[in-house]
């Protein structure tokens, strides 16, 4: 991952500069960061990037083939199905391994992909402190799909505010200001000038709803929706309105297709970058290596409940009934691609996408990146590790491959 930038930001790191880079941090979102941010950017590679990108938005497009829709209303419980559902998904996240390839190359594997958005205002805080505080060459670039920073805040501003007033547009998520996420909240806020608030506390007068703000009941006109269901349910949350309602208001983001498109979406794609994985319920006879394999609920959030190798017996114990609600995906063996002074260190690539409604094709947007040396890439997962956790991603100028 280009040798020789790894090399300079080795030999100059220092704790003392890595504590100062995340006491500015936070200061630059305006709140504690309660994820760990990992000692260093990742360096990619402008071919890997593009086969990233260029991935994703093929995946993105299969996500919505008709055929796999009409199988996707499978995924659409009536108590939490929102109308007025737009043709496709304006945010998507696309997750890939970095793996060796067989001629020794990085390439990209398939993680996961969620029709839902990710941390866009944070990542592009993050990197640019990142490329100002360590000094790191100007000409690299940290947006994805080739934007410069005016046309990316125009792409989200267009996606999240619309023709709206900003004071009409709400962040709306479950205690947003206790959530791990704050820091893009505060960012989203900071670059559109949007409200945030809080999902229980809102009012619904009529088909509108409301939010306060400086002492006023504020109508909303259009959701940025960070909201997750599940979430929701695990913490038996009551809301002021049904899902289901017939409410006067846009989504930004709209809610069934963080059900639409999932870990469910996986064995219905076909690229060099799909691992194999099939539907618990539809496999006759269980794979011999199942140390090779990952068994995936269908409908969990930041890794819960995934088994890495798991046993027959832990597979022959789920009911039945409920092995639809399972994934049995290839088990994928990352590069320990980043090298580090602790050690080589594996990486994760996401690349954020959003699909306006005027445009054909999604658009790369923002990258990140976690890092971690754990059976799995999670930070709950390397626990008590260093040069792991949640960074930001560099790629060479435009000219180089």
């Amino acid at each position: 991952m280009l040798p020789e930038l790894r090399g300079y930001f080795n030999s100059t790191f220092s704790e003392h500069r890595y504590r100062q880079m995340l006491q500015r941090l936070e200061h630059r979102c305006r709140t504690p960061i309660s994820f760990r941010v990992c000692e260093s950017p990742c360096f990619v590679p402008r071919g890997l990037q593009r086969m990233c990108e260029e991935a994703a938005v093929e995946l993105a497009l299969q996500a919505h083939d008709p055929g796999y829709l009409r199988r996707s209303d499978a995924t659409l419980r009536p108590e939490y199905t929102v109308a007025n559902q737009p043709p496709r998904s304006m945010f998507l996240t696309v997750d890939f391994a970095v793996t060796p390839g067989p001629d020794g190359t990085l390439r990209p594997k398939l993680i996961e992909m969620q029709g839902f958005p990710s941390l866009m205002g944070f990542q592009l805080y993050f990197a640019e402190l990142t490329q100002e505080h360590y000094r790191l060459p100007p000409e690299l670039t940290y947006i994805n799909g080739g934007h410069s920073r005016a046309e990316f805040i125009d792409i989200l501003r267009r996606a999240i505010v619309a023709d709206e007033d900003p004071e009409n547009v709400v962040l709306l998520e479950l205690d947003p200001w206790n959530q791990k996420t704050i820091p893009d909240f505060k960012a989203t806020q900071d670059l559109l000038g949007i409200g945030v608030a809080d999902i229980r506390h809102v009012k619904k007068i009529g088909r509108v709803l409301h939010y306060e703000c400086d002492g006023r009941m504020v109508p909303i006109r259009r959701i940025y929706n960070r909201a997750i269901v599940d979430e929701l349910q695990r913490s038996n949350v009551t809301i002021p309105f049904n899902w289901h309602d017939d409410l006067d208001v846009a989504w930004a983001g709209h809610p069934n297709w963080y059900f639409r498109i999932s870990k469910y979406t996986i064995p219905f794609l076909d690229h060099p970058t799909v691992p194999d994985a099939r539907f618990l319920d539809q496999i006759g006879e269980l794979p011999e290596n199942l140390e090779n394999y990952v068994l995936k609920p269908l409908y969990s959030f930041a890794g819960t409940g995934v088994v890495v190798g798991p046993t027959r017996e832990e597979i022959q114990a789920i009911p039945a009934g409920h092995r639809s609600e399972f994934i049995l995906q290839e088990r994928i063996v990352y590069a320990e691609a980043i090298a580090t002074p602790e050690g080589g260190t594996k990486a994760e690539l996401r690349v954020m996408l959003i699909w306006l409604p005027e445009e054909e094709r999604p658009r790369a947007v923002m990258g990140l990146v976690r890092m971690g040396r754990g059976k799995m890439m999670g930070v709950d997962f390397n626990k008590d590790m260093r040069w792991i956790g949640a960074g930001c991603n560099f790629y060479e100028p435009a000219g180089d491959v």
